[in-house]
């Protein structure tokens, strides 16, 4: 029989972690060609497709759905087409589609003619087509896809939006009533995402003693600095947000005390050169995933800002790859953009050893000294957090970072 070929998930799809298997795209006996997805995974930051290696034949699924897949995981495993000749295939697919009849019965393999290509059928869509599907309220059956088999890709569905965005928008129908429960209870299962949400907070709360260091900071500097770049920003292509502000000064920051740049181990601590900030993004109730900007001690604030709307676009989207939520060495949770003054601790991410919290900006009172002697003046003011991991960091290390971020933000020089 010819060597079966062991259709694994990525070994870096996670940092450690596991992900979730979520939908079969293919079948045993079904016919696939190299880099065609055959499943879809979920886990807490991504969604991946996994694909076929080569051409061939798929002999056996070797997980279920819902099942947890450990980075590097056989899911399943197929024929090649190219080891054997045309005889040696057509009978691979009748010996398989006759094995998984009798394996599974006439009730499974029901199940299994249903699920070959058909555009309309929710299984067939990527979990970057479905996200776009929901946040838009679209009709699948009514879009025309251009993948195998007429499968929608992510771009048939970009192409739809963009061109009902250039129309006006209606205001959108109010949402249907429904029943309410006996209990007043609404029941909502957990997704994946949200399972290994908590699962990681409540592993970072068990096994690091947060602490939490308050400052406030003075906005007024980095606001007339955004008004007069945004413009020019914009005709670039780039959206200046405050965010690009607070990232830029993590630079400064980390530079200065290197140890909140750092991981805990059982047996050292590792303090890291390149500074690879995540930024939390959040996704509604869906969750929030942290894309992280690698090397941001190389960029200017045009360059972060550059890359942070294309993180934080393609997270929203639900088309991040593993890579762009791997290799984080510090954190930035901007929970101010959805009008919170104060969060603590915020949770930090493991295994970080610290995460900073910005609160929302408003205009506030504050006594300034002037040579004529103590003044009121009214400044643009938020509060700034730094929770951490006591096991590495103590105050000095920890008031030395905020010293140092709220003395970049007051004092922005304009780069």
């Amino acid at each position: 029989m010819t060597n079966l070929i062991d259709i694994t998930t990525p070994q870096d799809q996670q940092e450690g972690t596991f992900a979730i298997l979520k939908n079969w795209l293919k079948q045993p006996g079904d016919a696939v060609a190299q880099d065609e997805p055959i499943a879809e995974l979920e886990t807490d930051k991504v969604a991946l497709e996994i694909a076929a290696p080569a051409n061939g034949i798929i002999q056996e699924l070797v997980r279920s759905i819902d099942d947890e897949i450990e980075p590097g995981g056989v899911i399943a495993r197929l024929t090649p087409s190219g080891a054997a000749n045309g005889e040696d295939i057509a009978s691979s697919v009748d010996n398989v589609s006759l094995a998984h009849a009798q394996k599974n019965g006439p009730a499974r393999e029901n199940e299994r003619e249903k699920t070959t290509p058909n555009t309309s059928a929710p299984m067939r869509h990527s979990p970057a087509v479905r996200r776009l599907i929901d946040q838009y309220g679209l009709d699948a059956m009514a879009l025309q896809g251009t993948g195998k088999n007429g499968r929608l890709t992510k771009q048939d569905v970009l192409e739809h939006i963009a061109a009902i965005t250039t129309k006006p928008q209606s205001t959108p129908p109010p949402p249907s009533s429904t029943p309410i429960a006996a209990d007043d209870v609404t029941e909502i299962p957990h997704t994946p995402m949200r399972k290994k949400i908590a699962a990681h907070m409540h592993k970072s709360v068990s096994v690091a003693p947060h602490v939490t260091a308050l400052f406030e900071m003075d906005l007024t500097a980095i606001t007339a600095d955004r008004r007069q770049k945004k413009v020019a920003f914009e005709q670039r292509g780039v959206k200046l947000t405050y965010t690009a502000y607070f990232i830029r000064a993590c630079v400064e920051a980390l530079r200065a005390a290197p140890e909140v740049n750092s991981r805990f181990y059982d047996d050292r601590i590792d303090i890291y050169k390149r500074f690879n900030i995540g930024v939390g993004t959040a996704l509604g109730d869906d969750g929030l995933v942290v894309p992280v900007i690698h090397d941001t001690q190389e960029l200017n604030l045009f360059g972060i800002a550059s890359r942070l709307q294309d993180l934080t676009a393609r997270a929203k989207l639900g088309t991040l790859t593993p890579k762009d939520v791997q290799g984080g060495t510090f954190t930035i949770s901007n929970h101010g953009v959805s009008g919170s003054l104060l969060a603590a601790p915020i949770i930090i991410n493991q295994p970080q050893s610290a995460i900073l919290g910005l609160g929302k900006m408003e205009k506030r009172v504050v006594v300034e000294e002037t040579p004529a002697g103590d003044a009121m003046v009214i400044k643009n003011m938020a509060f700034v957090t730094l929770s951490i991991d006591h096991r590495v960091l103590d105050g000095h290390q920890t008031n030395k970072f905020l010293t140092v971020f709220t003395d970049a933000i007051a004092n922005w020089s304009g780069e």
